[in-house]
């Protein structure tokens, strides 16, 4: 039996459900559905969880299924049933939405890469409005605060300049493509529809170098083999390509050619690197890498700033929509030339380096060291004298500088998906910042972030959603919190 990963939120959205259904399914024994696996069933969608399945109730019973819009009314075949909820797929769609448009790939939605492909994009960006709205009136109590209509793209494709591509023996020779969801099958794909199409170009000659110079591929099954995983980075606007060959073994035989020969036959490549990760592990990267080839980095541009990006490096990877997002959360904050802005996860500094312009100071912190050094780099490379950038947690040296009685006009948060430390939110309202402005990645933890800053003081003011990964069910938010004067 093959192993099931599903998100956080996955799990959370359930056991909302479970909640909900010990109300609805008062009378269903755990043994007795009123489905069953493997039954085909006519039935309509009324809604969409927040990965956007499909949502169907029998008799008050829940299926979640792929691929189906709310108002389709469908013939599904259950493949699963649970004591609270069940999961099916499409046989058959005996109505459709006005909102399902063709999808360029059924593989796109078999692997997940783009699970909203099917919907149109007017509809995508409404969805992740409504989800927004959905979780600041169930989990913040704040229904009172305005979601305003998603920022969308014009060209709502071929977007991210990032990739993690897998690479597994199929047929005896070199593939790469994406897991199918919910394993680790892997399926072939060329088209990925939602990264640069530079990198999609890149990713089969890298492969077929690879496959030349007799490269293996890693099992992971028996963890035997050797090649894991090929990254890719582009720069938007610089053009600058990275490769990463992420390997199981440090030794790798004829290295320095093969990465000569990436550039060759790839002159964007300025950089490869061999990372390696010698662990039995779904985590794609290891400590240690080795410069094969060029640089240890690529160079690009967000906000007319100038960003060194290692194989690490968080990095937004839609860089068109990230500097929209963050133009978005600096007018928010209506920056003066007077005010001190703390930058919590910082990162590489590519928030605060870009508002340092229009403040007297920012002081960044990040709890990964090397994020650091990026950062301090980035100042030096931007000719930047106004910024301190320091190692720890967030919540930590909150609570120290709110000691030292640093009081900031503005503080920018940008925490990862968990969110914030409740330390640390009670230790930015004891510094007592006229606003604070909250980009987030997860509106669940937004949502209840918020409704701890209002405990202390701190209006939810509005949230700004901002759609940095179309096609997809992720969404990126800006949230301004401002104090309320008692």
């Amino acid at each position: 039996m093959q192993k099931v990963f599903f998100s956080e939120e996955f799990w959370l959205y359930n056991r909302r459900i479970s909640r909900r259904m010990n109300e609805e399914s008062r009378g269903i024994s755990m043994k007795e559905y009123p489905v069953t696996k493997n039954e085909e069933i006519t039935t309509e969608i009324i809604d969409l969880s927040h990965e956007g399945m499909g949502i169907a109730k029998v008799d008050h019973y829940l299926l979640f299924i792929d691929n189906a819009l709310p108002g389709e009314t469908v013939r599904a075949k259950v493949l699963k049933v649970g004591p609270k909820f069940g999961f099916a797929k499409v046989m058959e769609y005996l109505t459709t939405s006005d909102d399902r448009q063709d999808v360029a790939d059924k593989n796109l939605l078999i692997t997940g890469i783009a699970p909203l492909a099917h919907m149109s994009y007017e509809s995508q960006l409404l969805f992740k409005q409504n989800q927004v709205s959905n979780v600041m009136k169930k989990i913040a109590k704040l229904p009172e605060v305005p979601v305003l209509p998603t920022l969308g793209m014009a060209n709502p494709t071929h977007y991210r300049n990032k990739a993690q591509i897998p690479v597994r023996k199929i047929a005896g020779k070199l593939e790469t493509g994406f897991f199918r969801k919910n394993s680790h099958d892997l399926i072939p794909i060329d088209d990925f529809y939602i990264q640069d199409a530079a990198i999609d170009a890149a990713i089969p000659i890298i492969r077929d170098i690879l496959e030349r110079f007799g490269v293996k591929a890693y099992n992971e099954t028996a963890h035997e083999g050797f090649l894991r995983h090929i990254i890719i980075r582009r720069g938007h606007y610089s053009h600058e390509m990275m490769v990463v060959l992420v390997t199981r073994k440090a030794k790798f035989f004829k290295s320095k050619e093969i990465a000569n020969v990436i550039h060759e036959e790839l002159p964007e490549v300025v950089s490869v690197i061999q990372n390696i990760n010698e662990e039995r592990t779904n985590v794609i990267l290891g400590k240690q890498e080795v410069v094969l080839y060029g640089k240890g980095y690529i160079e690009d541009q967000l906000l007319g700033k100038t960003f060194q990006i290692s194989a690490p490096s968080f990095y937004q990877v839609n860089t068109q929509q990230a500097e929209l997002l963050y133009q978005t959360a600096f007018d928010f904050a209506q920056l003066a030339p007077t005010d001190v802005v703390i930058d919590a996860y910082s990162g590489i500094g590519t928030i605060g380096l870009s508002l340092a312009d229009k403040v007297e100071h920012v002081y960044g912190v990040e709890s990964i060291p090397e994020a650091v050094e990026d950062a301090k780099k980035n100042v030096q490379i931007n000719g930047i004298e106004n910024t301190t950038y320091l190692v720890g947690k967030a919540e930590k040296l909150m609570t120290q500088w709110s000691r030292e009685g640093l009081k900031p006009n503005v503080i920018f948060v940008d925490p990862p998906r968990k969110g914030l430390d409740a330390r640390f939110i009670e230790a930015a309202a004891e510094t007592a910042p006229e606003r604070i402005v909250y980009i987030s990645c997860n509106p669940a933890t937004l949502a209840r972030d918020a409704k701890l800053f209002a405990e202390l003081g701190y209006k939810t003011e509005k949230i700004q959603p901002v759609d940095l990964f179309p096609q997809t069910y992720h969404i990126e938010c800006v949230g301004l919190l401002t104090r309320v004067e008692h």
